[in-house]
């Protein structure tokens, strides 16, 4: 359930292809593939004879998404085993990107915004990256009292892997940290914390 009229609240408004870039990055997880291969059905591929993808497999039937992706015929196509690797291969292409490169990121939420901290350590500016989410809602949270991550959270409230603390995942959004914040719902009376709610799925 999302709080309305919260600022720092993501929006994801999709991979619009942009005709004018002169390179296109795509950073894509999991469902996140058909986020691309919805705009190639709808503008064709001439756009990716210019075009770098960047990959990792995730959620529900990710060895299709490999092959989709990798019969577009980018110009580049990567396919990254873990997020670290990603991580480290994005950075490379940022260091060597050149004026009029465009960023486009599709996946989870939690990936979307790891993603997001990279492209601002090189000074992108967030209005100019293209977003689509897709798969999971789970959310990557920050608790706010030990600062510990926690990833794929799909309850509210929900215990802290770090402290243990029960908390209450909030709207409020850091886009430095590409999580939520998570705040102690029993604070003043420890062990009264409701039971855990499926939030998202």
């Amino acid at each position: 359930m999302l709080v309305q009229g919260i600022k720092s609240r993501p929006e994801y408004k999709g991979l619009d292809i942009d005709p004018h870039a002169k390179r296109h990055l795509f950073v894509l997880e999991g469902e996140g593939a058909a986020a691309l291969t919805d705009q190639v059905e709808a503008r064709g591929k001439d756009f990716l004879a210019k075009s770098e993808i960047l990959y990792l497999a995730a959620g529900a039937a990710p060895k299709a998404y490999d092959v989709a992706l990798a019969a577009l015929s980018p110009d580049v196509f990567w396919q990254a085993p873990t997020l670290q690797p990603m991580l480290f291969r994005l950075r490379a292409c940022l260091d060597q990107a050149r004026m009029g490169t465009r960023l486009y990121i599709a996946g989870t939420e939690g990936f979307i915004g790891q993603i997001m901290q990279v492209a601002l350590e090189f000074g992108i500016d967030f209005n100019s990256i293209h977003t689509e989410h897709r798969g999971s809602t789970a959310r990557r949270v920050q608790c706010v009292h030990c600062k510990g991550i926690t990833d794929n959270v799909t309850t509210s409230p929900f215990a802290c892997s770090h402290c243990g603390l029960s908390l209450l995942v909030r709207d409020h959004y850091s886009r430095r940290l590409g999580a939520f914040q998570g705040v102690n719902i029993d604070a003043e009376e420890p062990g009264t914390a409701p039971q855990p709610e499926e939030m998202f799925p």
